[in-house]
């Protein structure tokens, strides 16, 4: 789980115009969503169009699931139609594009200009985590859900700072307690760890077998 192997995306909150309240479920008028699903149905462009401005407009990844309720239509079209919009960007290769992150969709800059982008808009660079908030970071990832003790049982030192660090920056969380005396916390990953290494879902990060640097085997 290298992180220098991952690119290194910005997405300027300052891009993003309309508050991400406009497309709560919420704020969904129930009277006027059939018109809506079958003026967009029966225009294509349209609904593409409309796929991307939502994507545009949201901070957060977009899940599919979002665009099949209220845009009344199924799971396939769905993904053919973000699918050839990601294909799109991909074939511009300009300034932005598409990506699948953290469960959902999101328009983030292209990785080849970030340097740039630091230096002209004043960005600051990831903040980098530490071997031992790595190793920690890793071992929680891939054994989740984790005590203390069995991180620091694999670790062979304490790790109580590196998983209060790792919490500050929100890349774990308690996820419940083990049935045992006591109760002990147990550990677990955020949508912030995966959207901080560039993963759409934990099944995404490389094998064991393919990381060297870490000497705990996979069960």
């Amino acid at each position: 789980m290298d992180k220098n192997a991952i690119h290194d995306d910005i997405v300027p909150e300052d891009l993003h115009t309309i508050d991400d309240s406009r497309i709560d479920d919420s704020n969904i008028n129930d009277s006027s969503e059939d018109s809506i699903e079958e003026s967009l149905q029966s225009n294509e462009d349209d609904l593409i169009g409309i796929v991307e401005a939502i994507l545009f407009i949201s901070t957060e990844p977009v899940p599919l699931q979002f665009f099949t309720k209220q845009l009344g239509i199924d799971a396939t079209q769905a993904k053919i139609i973000i699918d050839s919009l990601i294909d799109e960007y991909e074939d511009r290769d300009k300034g932005i594009k598409i990506a699948e992150i953290s469960g959902g969709y999101q328009f983030v800059t292209n990785p080849k200009f970030a340097n740039t982008l630091r230096q002209v808009m004043g960005y600051r660079k990831k903040e980098t985590l530490s071997k031992g908030m790595l190793e920690t970071l890793a071992i929680i990832a891939y054994k989740q859900p984790i005590m203390l003790a069995e991180i620091e049982e694999l670790r062979g030192v304490s790790s109580r700072m590196m998983v209060a660090a790792l919490m500050r920056k929100n890349l774990v969380k308690p996820v419940g307690r083990k049935d045992v005396p006591g109760r002990p916390l147990l550990y677990g990953t955020t949508d912030e760890f995966l959207r901080y290494f560039g993963l759409n879902k934990l099944s995404d990060l490389p094998k064991l077998s393919e990381i060297k640097e870490f000497n705990f085997e996979e069960e």
